[in-house]
């Protein structure tokens, strides 16, 4: 089916949830530092975002008949169950932004999260696992995926960084990875319940129940936290994390998973050098950081350009 945005409104809407996910990072971080469980840390935020949904889901006819609409697929054998799982991509990164960014520091957490959206996008979509089928890759998105693995690396090898820490660019990497997987199989669940809201609650319905166990445990381990912020900010990363979800979902089909995940990360990169330069995690910024950035910021806006056509292709199929 045609989509209903042009590709420009897709990425500009994509890069602006980008910017969200830099908001939810920081927030998860801090709260994570703060509590000491970065485990709790990530149940609450995915925890919140799911009553949100349920409200929402309450309220929304057209969201519930989706339910209805995902059950008969799956069981018409039209859309995987796997498909359904999308959550615990989602689950997965917000336990990372409490365990691993605040050892990293922001930009450095958010270049290596870059890096393994550039990389899953490219192989998902030339797959074609993703709702808009099987999408080639062009030399201009290959070139942008080498850079954006470029830029971990030098974000790590010009970084002040302590050696220790250097190992954990691993896991933002897998991460990334992840949340490429998850924008696509929210993408076949939306298109298949023709709802928006119902993958992000389906998404939230996974993603909570995974970090609810990890929470018991890590809560029967180590102690419930003896003291909790009172500023409200450090509570948003719920009612984050749903909006981000949401509008990845709406924007998918229209950009594929490649190009939404080169936008989404372009804000998420800029949102997070201002965070590391104004309200450090860890170290502050490193110049490798800096440079890191700028680097993978390139590497979106190439893998972002059009393939050039070739005039005289042939038109036979």
């Amino acid at each position: 089916s045609s989509s209903k945005f042009p590709v420009w409104i897709a990425l500009v809407g994509s890069g602006l949830a980008g910017m969200l996910v830099a908001v939810q990072s920081r927030v998860n971080g801090g709260l994570s530092q703060y509590l000491g469980n970065g485990y709790l840390t990530a149940a609450l935020s995915f925890g919140s975002g799911f009553v949100i949904l349920c409200i929402l889901l309450a309220f929304s006819r057209k969201g519930r008949s989706g339910l209805a609409s995902v059950r008969a697929e799956v069981r018409a054998g039209r859309l995987p169950v796997w498909a359904l799982l999308g959550g615990a991509g989602g689950a997965f990164f917000v336990l990372a932004q409490g365990l691993v960014s605040p050892l990293t520091g922001l930009a450095f957490f958010t270049v290596g999260i870059v890096a393994g959206q550039v990389l899953g996008g490219l192989v998902l979509d030339r797959v074609g696992l993703g709702p808009g089928g099987r999408i080639y890759p062009t030399p201009n998105r290959v070139s942008g995926t080498v850079l954006a693995i470029i830029a971990v690396l030098l974000s790590v090898g010009l970084g002040s960084m302590d050696a220790r820490v250097v190992w954990l660019v691993v896991f933002p990497v897998l991460v990334g990875v992840c949340m490429a997987t998850q924008s696509m199989m929210n993408g076949l669940v939306r298109a298949a319940a023709q709802s928006a809201l119902t993958s992000t609650f389906l998404n939230f319905v996974v993603g909570t129940s995974i970090l609810l166990v990890l929470a018991v445990v890590s809560v029967f381990v180590s102690g419930w936290p003896t003291s909790w912020p009172t500023e409200p900010y450090y509570y948003i990363g719920g009612l984050v994390g749903t909006i981000f979800i949401a509008v990845a979902a709406v924007l998918v089909r229209t950009a594929g998973v490649l190009l939404l995940s080169m936008s989404n990360v372009a804000g998420q990169l800029l949102a997070s050098v201002a965070f590391e330069a104004a309200a450090p995690l860890a170290g502050g910024l490193s110049p490798g950081m800096v440079l890191g950035s700028a680097v993978a910021l390139v590497a979106v806006l190439i893998a972002a350009l059009p393939a050039r056509r070739r005039a005289t292709a042939p038109s036979d199929s």
